[in-house]
């Protein structure tokens, strides 16, 4: 069954001729996510990774798609390097940054669907919605990741890192950048987790 919010969303997207966008995050650390493979039968495969260490890499991502249109996939980065006193999550200044930016780059309203994060609905949030008449927000509902496409970028991104041992937050980086940026030159791709989601869009 559709949720009331996406329903929503993709009324109000319709009425404005706007791009429904879902959001999300994810952060991965220096050591790799687990992952199968292939070797010859008693010959466990061994990775060897760096130890617990600090820093990470978080990513803030919305999945963007509107009939007739190519979907797309528009993030931003942010590195932790585990520094005292240093922010280990976006905050609500990158949020509308990322936010100005998908409109400067879809040239139209937005209705965003996000969920129930601290960050997204706190008085300074609301305050960056409220001036933006272009945008127009929808909450999930708690517990919903099957709902929200930008999950198949994640599981998608996590399997090619499964395998992978970098020896520094920096080349880590790049490696999600280069990954992320390959994604966004397949719309057909991001089209797919759209199609996962079981939600009734349709899409180019």
């Amino acid at each position: 069954m559709e949720n009331r919010a996406v329903a929503a969303g993709k009324r109000a997207a319709a009425a404005q001729d706007a791009w429904i966008c879902f959001q999300d995050e994810a952060g991965q650390i220096l050591r790799p996510p687990r992952a199968r493979t292939w070797s010859r039968r008693g010959h466990t495969p061994v990775v060897t990774v760096p130890g617990k260490g600090s820093g990470r890499v978080s990513i803030a991502g919305l999945v963007c798609c509107k009939p007739g249109a190519r979907s797309r996939l528009i993030y931003r980065v942010r590195l932790h390097r585990g520094r005292k006193g240093e922010r280990r999550s976006f905050a609500e200044r990158d949020y509308a940054d990322l936010l100005d930016a998908a409109h400067q780059q879809l040239g139209a309203p937005i209705v965003l669907v996000w969920d129930n994060l601290n960050t997204h609905i706190s008085r300074a949030m609301q305050s960056y919605i409220a001036a933006r008449d272009w945008l127009t927000v929808y909450r999930l509902p708690a517990y919903a990741p099957e709902l929200n496409p930008a999950e198949g970028i994640w599981a998608n991104l996590r399997n090619g890192l499964g395998n992978l041992a970098v020896t520094g937050l920096d080349a880590l980086n790049t490696i999600i950048k280069t990954r992320l940026k390959r994604m966004q030159y397949r719309p057909d791709l991001i089209t797919g987790f759209f199609n996962e989601t079981g939600l009734p869009f349709e899409l180019a």
